[in-house]
């Protein structure tokens, strides 16, 4: 039969059926053999593998071996094999002996003759006699049972109903046996009816227990039943080892005894094989229970098919012998010697699934043979009907924007990533993607990487943290104010006299101006002045005001208009994952609580009435004196007597002139008392200015003390944003947390950190730059500041709570503010500067870039940086055969053992192999027997090199077929170190000849 170059894939076998003439029980009726045959040919799923069964005969089966090979009967049934039923002589509860079997492989062209001496061998005791397990003694003891028979095949039958194999002999025969032991396995029936589950006293435990461990495999087709005899049920799988010899596979079969069931198993549970169709696979099965046994209407799946290679084939590649590679949907090992091409074959299938330049460039064989592989190109058939193709030789062909269909760790990718220099940025993220890949997709909130999903978790606590941060300077830059203004209290109060003094001058040399022999008219210029100079400040007062109010009134509009949609708009672009509609986003429109618009316009309108009605309007033209008013001189409009206070500023000008013009000053004195006047105005208004100045000023250190207050309350504020930000993180990686925990080994080990990292170091130096470290005080000389930070502040920044950090920095600022200051490098006389600094120190002490959360994957507590090399190369396996997921593409993966221990490799990598297996398909490039051998390989491809060409490649051939393949198998001892041994130690536990 042809090798299966594909390795080991599901096949229907039908185990146990009985064939018409069976020994007991047989309804086939008269000819039968033709519509049986049919029924076996038109079987769908095809059976592919049958066990002929009889009672302590193998006649069936030698007459249904003569059809195919005499008759061409069953063509596509590669694989016939005798199943001898018997009874134990234990009966169950309903007084049914327990069944069981034996299957025997037709490899040895003698295998009859050599079945029949075994079963010759077995005895049984009865009417005073010892019969054999052969035709005659059975009708002898037929004839024993019941003296009416007449015929012989009516003896045979009766004797072989009454035949029952002791167990302890058939022990006994089979130790003895040396052939029986290499091409038979013993199967019991699991049933209550007629199998070991009707053992159900008390008393038989024992002897049902023994008849288990002494079987290889279980008849037995329920779910329940299957999962006991993997381990997965009632008892651990080191439980089953202990005490039932280990798992054992189920079958099932037809066990047809009429045409109707021929072929039809109940409730479609049919058996399944992963193997060849030879003996050997059958054998395999039993010591791979869990991965190449099946009871089910159809076979276990492995991956998505789409996402599976079928095929290579290499174009253009005279140096390839096999240009076409048949290629198992399950765990593929490339095996050679060194130089063998077992990478080349690893380089090429990842090259025609689009792996990423970076996986294939150092010391690859594309790499390194690109100058001589020509026009060769690699085109890879996928399950799905798809093919992806790659050209091989001359400049690398990049994959441009296709995606990766195959995720590749090259040998020099993995030395790259887990590199003894530390670890790289890309360990890192690719930890980072694996990790993502982890989480279930309900708990990704729609992010499509880890990045985003941490952005979208933790932006909301950045950005409370960002503005909490420009309001802190905020608050600094106004407590600074507050301190200049408080420096320069006294010089504002000084400067006050000054002007105070010089106004009180300027108004008596006024007083003096206007004193003249008209005494009357010279006092009342002197009051009217006084009371110009009062109106005219009160005016400018209300412009001021007005200015204000025009300006506020300008803000509003520029902020309705302007900053309120752009905040509005940068709160939508920030939280746009919140997926609201436009209509709902117009609910977010910010606006004044209040109708300020009319507030302000009412607020304008009556200032400019007030200003009006206090500026007043000119008198007519023709107005002229009368000497008829009480005061000669007075403007006829303007009544002498009225209060100077309730006078426009416009009629008090205009009486000043009119009266400078009676008295007859000359435009010379005119001219120096406008100045004065102005002067006067001037000053009167910076007097004014002065006040109010003074006054704020004075207020200062009250508010410098309540912002100093809310500053630090501040500060406190960003922690609780990095706190809850640090929070967010923790919580991200919860489910992943709790899922590692639960794991075994160094998958168990595995953790994530996520904790607060301060360079205390670069805030230090930043505070030393700021000071003059040669002046004599505390922190003199590099290095003083750092260490007053390490003990006062580290503790708080690196675990402390909002409130601990902002009680750390008040504690801090109390015992060193002075003698920060004292190291100050300019001098305090030199205000503008000392308060620029003042500010570049506040900035600096209430900073917090020097803060950062950090995340990062721990093991066994320690940073992944800190590990070796090799163990960083198990992580990053573990992490791929086992929380990746949802990543279905093949994985292939060249020679993971390096580095690695092989009690590593044994104990971590190949449980996690055989269950990576299930969901996706790997192709694994390796020396090592237990990658191979444990893990239950699918298919083995051999690959072997000729010698060396001068200018070309050496020719690469690839043999390939499963671990059911003797040949195959051969290969695997001879090349792997241990592979001998790894076989016969699997074989000897579960007493399995291979």
């Amino acid at each position: 039969m042809a090798r299966n170059l594909a390795g080991s894939l599901w096949n229907r076998w039908e185990p146990h059926i009985h064939a018409p003439g069976t020994m007991l029980n047989d309804e086939y009726g008269p000819d039968a053999w033709p519509d049986y045959f049919d029924r076996l040919e038109a079987s769908e799923p095809p059976i592919r593998a049958l066990g002929i069964t009889d009672y302590y005969s193998v006649d069936t089966y030698e007459e249904v071996l003569r059809n195919k090979t005499e008759n061409g009967r069953l063509p596509n049934v590669d694989l016939i094999f005798p199943n001898v039923e018997m009874r134990y002589g234990v009966g169950t509860g309903k007084n049914i002996p327990v069944n069981f079997h034996l299957i025997v492989s037709p490899k040895d062209a003698d295998h009859v003759a050599q079945l029949r001496r075994f079963l010759k061998a077995l005895t049984f005791e009865a009417y005073g006699e010892n019969f054999r397990c052969e035709p005659d003694d059975l009708m002898s003891l037929g004839r024993h049972h019941d003296r009416t028979i007449q015929d012989d095949k009516t003896a045979l039958r009766a004797g072989t109903n009454q035949f029952k194999v002791n167990f302890d002999q058939l022990k006994s025969e089979w130790k003895k046996s040396a052939w029986i032991q290499k091409n038979a396995l013993i199967a019991v029936a699991g049933s209550n009816k007629d199998g070991t589950a009707g053992l159900q006293e008390a008393s038989l435990a024992t002897v049902r227990k023994e008849l288990e461990r002494f079987a290889h495999i279980i008849f037995a087709s329920q779910e329940s039943q299957r999962n006991f005899w993997l381990g997965n049920g009632a008892v651990s799988i080191d439980e089953l080892s202990a005490e039932w010899g280990g798992p054992k596979p189920c079958l099932h079969g037809s066990d047809a005894h009429k045409l109707e069931k021929v072929g039809q198993p109940d409730l479609d549970r049919r058996t399944w094989i992963k193997g060849g169709l030879t003996f050997e696979a059958l054998q395999q099965a039993c010591l791979e229970p869990g991965s190449r046994a099946f009871v089910g209407a159809t076979p276990p799946m492995a991956g998505f098919e789409s996402q599976t290679i079928q095929h290579l084939t290499v174009s253009n590649a005279p140096w390839m012998l096999d240009s076409e590679i048949q290629v198992n949907p399950g765990l593929v090992g490339i095996i050679g010697a060194r130089g063998s091409g077992k990478t080349a074959l690893a380089d090429m299938l990842a090259a025609g699934g689009y792996a990423s330049p970076s996986q294939l460039s150092g010391r690859s064989f594309l790499d390194r043979a690109r100058p001589r592989l020509g026009d060769a190109s690699a085109t890879l058939s996928w399950g799905g009907g798809d093919t992806t193709s790659r050209r091989l030789g001359g400049d690398s062909d990049p994959t441009g924007d296709r995606p990766a269909r195959v995720q590749y760790l090259s040998q020099h990718f993995v030395e790259e990533l887990c590199s003894a220099d530390g670890v790289s940025g890309e360990l890192l993220s690719e930890i980072e993607r694996v990790v993502f890949q982890a989480f279930p997709v309900e708990d990704r909130s729609g992010a499509t990487s880890f990045d985003e999903l941490l952005d979208l978790r933790t932006a909301g606590a950045r950005e409370i943290r960002r503005q909490k941060e420009i309001r802190l300077r905020q608050m600094t830059e106004r407590i600074n104010a507050d301190v200049e203004k408080s420096i320069q209290l006294s010089k504002l109060t000084r400067d006050r006299t000054e002007k105070a003094a010089a106004l009180t001058v300027d108004h008596e040399t006024r007083a003096a101006m206007l004193t003249g022999e008209d005494e009357d008219r010279s006092q009342r210029l002197k009051d009217l002045n006084l009371a110009e100079a009062a109106s005219a400040q009160s005016v400018n007062e209300m412009r001021r005001t007005l200015q204000a109010l025009t300006d506020l009134q300008a803000e509003v509009n520029d902020m309705r208009q302007t900053r309120l949609p752009e905040i509005v708009e940068s709160l939508r672009e920030r939280h746009k994952k919140a997926d609201l509609a436009s209509e709902d986003w117009d609910r977010f429109g910010l606006v004044f609580v209040g109708d300020v618009d009319s507030l302000l316009v009412a607020q304008i309108s009556e200032l400019v009435e007030r200003i009006d009605a206090v500026v007043g309007k000119p008198s007519p033209d023709d107005a002229q004196t009368s000497d008829a008013s009480p005061m000669p001189g007075v403007l006829p409009c303007i009544p002498s007597e009225a209060p100077m206070a309730d006078r426009t500023l416009t009629s008090l000008r205009e009486e000043i002139r009119h009266l400078t013009d009676l008295i007859g000053m000359d435009d010379a004195r005119k001219q120096v008392l406008e100045r004065l006047k102005d002067k006067i105005t001037r000053l009167e208004a910076e007097v004014a200015k002065l006040d109010r100045d003074i006054e704020y000023a004075t207020g200062a250190p009250a508010r410098i003390t309540a912002e100093r207050t809310a500053r630090q309350k501040c500060y406190g504020e960003i922690f609780e944003a990095l706190i809850a930000e640090e929070q967010e993180l923790v919580a991200l990686y919860a489910p992943l947390e709790s899922r590692l925990s639960s794991e075994d080994g160094t998958l168990g080990k595995l953790s994530f950190s996520v904790r607060r990292l301060v360079d205390q170091e670069a805030w230090a130096k930043q505070g030393e730059d700021l000071l003059d470290l040669r002046k004599v005080g505390p922190f003199r000389g590099k290095g003083a500041l750092l260490e007053n930070v390490s003990l006062e502040l580290v503790p708080a920044w690196e675990a402390g709570s909002s409130e601990d950090v902002a009680a750390a920095m008040s504690i801090f600022l109390a015992n060193h503010e002075n003698a920060l200051t004292s190291h100050a490098p300019v001098d305090r006389d030199d205000s503008d500067a000392y308060l620029a600094w003042e500010q570049r120190v506040a900035d600096w002490l209430y900073g917090s870039g020097h803060i950062k959360l950090s995340y990062g994957v721990l093991y066994d507590g320690a940073d992944v940086g800190q590990l070796s090399p090799g163990t960083r190369g198990i992580v990053l396996l573990l992490l791929y055969l086992s929380l990746d997921q949802d990543d279905l593409r093949p994985l292939i993966i060249d020679q993971p053992e390096e580095n690695l221990d092989p009690k590593s490799i044994f104990t971590e990598l190949v449980d996690r192999f055989r269950q990576a297996k299930l969901r996706r398909q790997i192709i694994l490039v390796t020396h090592n027997a237990n990658l191979i051998v444990n893990t239950d390989a699918d298919q083995v491809i051999v690959a072997t090199s000729g010698p060396h060409r001068p200018g070309l490649l050496p020719e690469i051939n690839y043999l390939s077929g499963g671990l059911d393949d003797p040949a195959i198998r051969y290969e695997v001892c001879e090349i792997l170190e241990g592979g001998e041994t790894a076989f016969q130690e699997r074989a000897r536990r579960l007493r399995v000849s291979l």
